[in-house]
């Protein structure tokens, strides 16, 4: 990592750890400019790249912020921009709907809405919602939606919004750009947020275990407690990497994007299930109460696995695309422009 990137990490850092919970950490990252890293500058970004998108997202993830962070700088953001719609201030959000989930139809000189999209991450907080249908992303004004509101297990926003004849302007849908899904694009923001709280449960632990005392000395120089610490620091270390390699590909025209997501998903996922559970039995029972940091990062990595597809899934999807595209799965793995 570069001097850059050394200084845009320890930036972040500094900001989200100094906000927690409290209001005014959205305020002062977008007045910084942070929420819109990786979205070109003419079309109202900060402009920077891949690298610098993972590590402020990894850095939110890890001190556990609660904002949409994900949504506007990942998914909303980079595809108004690409779709050549503006891209506004303030929080967005941004869903792709299933077959028969929405309709949208032509009306007069603009278009209508209907339907349903279920679990749409920070949708009553959001400034916009982007929908994407029917080969077209729509910009759409909360005003016209209504919304059932529900938690994930981390307690962060994911509500039902049900749109009924919510009419659009021309200016407010394009056709769907190509490049990578908002399904892919999803599921890569998920994989770098499992590795920046996958992270904070370990550092968790490392402090803990060299804090708390069990017969007269640290329960870090217990042989199974290292074990299990250095078991998390690989996994923690696997979950980054593979995060950073499958952003740089999703930047990359040159290559197909979706079997390095595919991998990193499929990893992060298994070692989130690791990590969660080694942390907690280095924590014991302290660990599991409210009252404990701990599970700020624990509940995420439960809640965060699970959305855009889990180990299942993506696994699933590898399979089909290397059979699908390769006769030897070993080209899929080792070529660098697969």
């Amino acid at each position: 990592m570069n001097s850059d990137l050394h200084l845009l990490e320890s930036t972040a850092s500094e900001i989200f750890a100094g906000y927690r919970d409290r209001p005014g950490l959205w305020e002062e990252i977008e007045d910084a400019g942070l929420t819109l890293v990786g979205v070109p500058e003419e079309s109202g970004g900060s402009g920077g790249d891949s690298a610098e998108a993972v590590i402020i997202l990894r850095a939110a993830a890890h001190h556990c912020a609660e904002i949409p962070l994900a949504e506007t700088q990942w998914l909303a953001a980079p595809l108004l921009a690409a779709a050549g719609l503006p891209v506004p201030a303030g929080r967005l959000t941004a869903a792709e709907a299933a077959p028969d989930e929405v309709r949208l139809a032509p009306d007069g000189d603009g278009w209508v809405l209907d339907g349903t999209l279920p679990q749409v991450p920070w949708a009553r907080q959001a400034r916009r919602i982007v929908v994407v249908t029917e080969g077209r992303v729509c910009s759409v004004d909360p005003s016209r939606c209504t919304f059932e509101t529900h938690h994930n297990l981390a307690g962060e926003p994911r509500d039902d919004v049900t749109f009924a004849s919510a009419r659009l302007t021309a200016a407010d849908v394009a056709t769907l750009p190509e490049g990578p899904s908002l399904r892919t694009r999803a599921a890569l923001a998920r994989t770098v947020q499992l590795a920046g709280a996958a992270r904070r449960a370990l550092d968790h632990s490392l402090r803990y275990a060299a804090e708390r005392r069990q017969f007269g000395r640290p329960i870090a120089a217990f042989q199974a407690v290292q074990q299990y610490l250095a078991e998390m620091a690989g996994e923690v270390a696997l979950m980054d990497l593979g995060a950073q390699v499958a952003a740089a590909a999703l930047a990359d025209p040159r290559q197909d994007c979706v079997a390095a997501v595919a991998a990193a998903r499929v990893n992060a996922c298994r070692a989130a299930g690791v990590v969660a559970d080694l942390a907690h039995q280095v924590h014991g029972a302290i660990g599991t109460t409210h009252e404990h940091d701990l599970r700020r990062a624990t509940l995420r990595l439960w809640s965060w696995r699970e959305e855009y597809g889990n180990e299942h899934a993506w696994s699933a999807a590898l399979g089909l695309l290397t059979g699908a595209t390769h006769d030897d799965p070993w080209h899929l793995v080792t070529s660098p422009t697969s």
